[in-house]
Order: C-alpha cells, then structure tokens, then sequence
C-alpha cells in the first residue's frame, strides 16, 4: 500500500495528512478504489486529481481538493502559479498522467 503525504503544510490550517492509495470511495451510482491521487499543499487548501477504479472495471477521474485534511465537495479551483506544482504531483502518477493527456 503507497502512502502519499505526511509531509508539514505551510499553513496552519492544513494538517500533516497521510492517506492511503489504494482507499475505497462509494457513489451512489457505484463503488470501487481510488488508485492514484496526484495532490500538493497550496496556500489555501490542497488540490488532488484522483484516478477512481470502480468495481465493474470503469474508470473516472475526479478533480477535487481538501482542507484541513477533509475532503471539499466544491469544484477545484488552481491558479497558473500552482499549475507547476500539479503537474510535479502528475509525474509521480502514470496512469492518471496518460489519462489527462488523452484529453488534451
């Protein structure tokens, strides 16, 4: 099991978070494993990019973010500065790193 985090935040506010991958999440179309979470700590909140494996084999990508280590159910919102840092956290995931591209 690969731990991402553990790491101090500048912030106060933000916590010393280690979260496990792979972890379970449950929609209410369905449940499966998050398998690959690319995240850093910003100023205001920690954005992620999470690959979600549903139990049926599908796939998704949810862009998300956390404060004070608790998951926001808000629209992640980065400016151009973070980008760097995000894409620093892609290249440590593969699989979501070719998915994105895909889009692009």
């Amino acid at each position: 099991m690969q731990k991402i985090h553990g790491r101090k935040t500048k912030s106060s506010k933000m916590k010393d978070e280690t979260r496990p991958i792979p972890r379970p999440f449950t929609m209410h179309w369905g449940k499966g494993q998050i398998v690959e979470e690319a995240s850093y700590f910003g100023r205001y909140h920690e954005p992620s990019i999470q690959l979600m494996k549903y139990e049926d084999g599908s796939e998704s990508i949810r862009f998300c973010y956390y404060t004070a280590g608790r998951f926001q159910r808000s629209p992640l919102m980065i400016g151009k500065e973070e980008m760097k840092k995000m894409k620093a956290a892609l290249n440590k995931t593969p699989r979501l790193k070719k998915l994105l591209k895909a889009i692009l």
